[in-house]
């Protein structure tokens, strides 16, 4: 249940904190008010989309936060975002939206994404829009409700499993089929590119060792100039000796005296470690300088090759190894295409397969709503009874149509708003107002079956007035022994079938308009039930019936 709504800066409303109650809560007021504003401070508290222009002019930020009480744990929005209530089952969601489009959400104080607080808002309220009853008239929206209704969410996920199935055999058939023309014009390119990488001979880190080589050979000279005077200075010639003879010499010099104290024992053993290093380095430099063959001739194939591996990198690759890949697969499509016929019976024959296992599960998925549609045609029928639409008739049609992704069958909501006309879709027959207290009766279906706590109506009287109002409003507080109920309204048997009655009004002050909003007592609500019956000029006899009006809804909700 929601308890409490605090809103800073959204729009005209400044700051505002309603206390929400249990069971029916109505808010009215005059139109432009703010009551919407209301309604999008909740809805961006739970998620919803929002815009910079919702934040109050002259402020930097917006905030909103709402509490629930009576949260169960094992919410599956809750459950899936690692989110759990207080030990009092309290859960806070706050949301703050940024002049420069940034959004800070949290839920019990820990920072959470837009939508995560989108997927817990979910299980917590439901905003029931005053254009929803529109979307009875987009049939494609029916199956959906029908399956809400019917949680047929094990018998969907089996057809999707083997239209799934089905999709992809179909795919891999459509890339098989071609014509002789493109299949040839196909198979010479692969030819061509299969024996051209072939030819290249390409090997799998060849490049880099080739690259290594051709920047020696290219710099050979100065390669063997450098070898060699590391050489003559390290190993000497006939002439004069190098520094391994010096230092060996050294040595021998130390030797004599390497015993008359540590510290000579220890020059001597550097001398030495020195001398064999320097003999070590010496051999090697002499065995590079020996191994190395520069050969104009070698570079010159050096250089073609990797010209070459240039090349057929801009065609095939960025690496050899790219390359290598790029050729397996062009190997592997040449070989599904010229065994295409072949491949193509054994995937027609798995589609026949598939195909019949999946007309099987959509059978299935028919079978399980079409049960359902029963059970639902009876609840939205005694919901439009409730509603004052005794004589009219609702039944949910079922046809046939090719496998889709959402079944076999086609769902339309049908209707007949009169005794002896034929039942037609609604979308082309029913009124403003009995689209209205069809979609009432629809959600109120709906709502006995999901666990959310509150239900929130914003102005869907739209088009009702008289004694559908009162039936409204008397289903409105059957709904409010269930579920708390917040109802944003024009008509005053809604407002006062309230148990809670808040009067959203807007004022003036130091030059900016601002919203508040008002719990109103018993004669504030005759007050503001007369302007809403008789307009600005509120006389006594509108009092008087308004006081009436309150009576008879106080003995209504004793009854339920």
């Amino acid at each position: 249940m929601l308890e409490l709504l605090h809103i800073e800066n959204i729009a005209v409303i400044e700051q505002a904190d309603i206390q929400f109650r249990p069971g029916f809560n109505a808010l009215t007021g005059e139109t432009g008010a703010g009551k919407s504003i209301v309604i999008d401070a909740m809805g961006a508290v739970l998620g919803g989309r929002t815009s910079r222009e919702l934040i109050r002019t002259g402020a930097e930020k917006a905030f909103v936060s709402a509490e629930f009480s009576h949260v169960t744990a094992n919410l599956p929005g809750l459950a899936e975002n690692g989110v759990a209530p207080d030990e009092d089952g309290n859960l806070l969601l706050q949301r703050e939206i940024g002049g420069d489009g940034k959004n800070i959400c949290r839920a019990n104080g820990r920072p959470i994404t837009v939508a995560q607080l989108r997927q817990i808002g979910a299980d917590l309220l439901n905003i029931h829009g005053q254009h929803d009853g529109q979307q009875l008239l987009d049939e494609e929206q029916h199956g959906v409700y029908l399956d809400r209704f019917g949680k047929t969410e094990g018998a969907l996920a089996a057809y999707r499993k083997e239209y799934d199935a089905m999709a992809d055999l179909k795919a891999q058939i459509r890339a098989l089929q071609m014509d002789e023309a493109e299949k040839a014009r196909r198979v010479d390119s692969l030819r061509f590119q299969i024996d051209e990488l072939e030819r290249a001979e390409l090997i799998p880190g060849e490049e880099e060792e080739l690259n290594a080589r051709r920047n020696i050979l290219r710099n050979g000279e100065k390669y063997l100039s450098a070898l060699s005077g590391a050489d003559y200075c390290l190993s000497g010639d006939d002439e004069s000796a190098g520094a391994v003879a010096q230092l060996r010499d050294a040595e021998d010099a130390m030797a004599g005296i390497r015993t008359l104290g540590d510290d000579l024992a220890q020059l001597y053993k550097r001398l030495e470690e020195l001398c064999c290093e320097a003999y070590d380095l010496a051999e090697t430099i002499r065995d590079k300088r020996a191994e190395f063959d520069f050969s104009p001739a070698e570079l010159d194939a050096v250089e073609r090759r990797a010209d070459q591996l240039y090349r057929l990198k801009k065609k095939y690759g960025a690496t050899v190894e790219d390359m290598l890949a790029y050729l397996d697969k062009c190997r592997a499509e040449l070989d599904a295409i010229e065994t295409a016929d072949d491949t193509l019976i054994l995937l027609e024959q798995k589609l026949k397969k598939v195909e019949t296992a999946v007309q099987a599960a959509g059978a299935e998925l028919t079978k399980v709503r079409k049960a359902a549609a029963k059970t639902l045609e009876d609840r939205i029928q005694r919901e439009l009874r409730d509603l004052d639409m005794k004589k009219i008739r609702f039944a949910i049609d079922f046809a046939e149509k090719e496998p889709s992704p959402d079944g076999c069958d086609t769902v339309r909501f049908l209707m007949s708003a009169n005794v002896g006309e034929e039942l037609r879709p609604i979308a082309k027959i029913a009124s403003g107002g009995e689209l209205a207290r069809i979609m009432l009766a629809l959600k109120n279906v709906l709502a006995e079956q999901e666990s959310i706590g509150t239900l929130v109506f914003d102005e869907v009287d739209t088009g009702v007035s008289g004694r559908a109002a009162q039936k409204v409003a008397e289903k409105l507080a059957q709904v409010s022994r269930r579920k708390q109920v917040l109802c944003v309204t024009h008509l005053p048997q809604l407002a006062a079938m309230a148990d809670t009655h808040f009067s959203v009004e807007k004022g003036e002050s130091k030059g900016r308009t601002f919203t508040r909003v008002v719990l109103l007592d018993r004669e504030q609500r005759k007050a503001e039930l007369a302007r809403i019956t008789g307009g600005s000029k509120v006389t006594d006899a509108l009092l008087e019936s308004a006081g009436e009006l309150l009576d008879e809804a106080e003995a209504y909700r004793k009854s339920i």
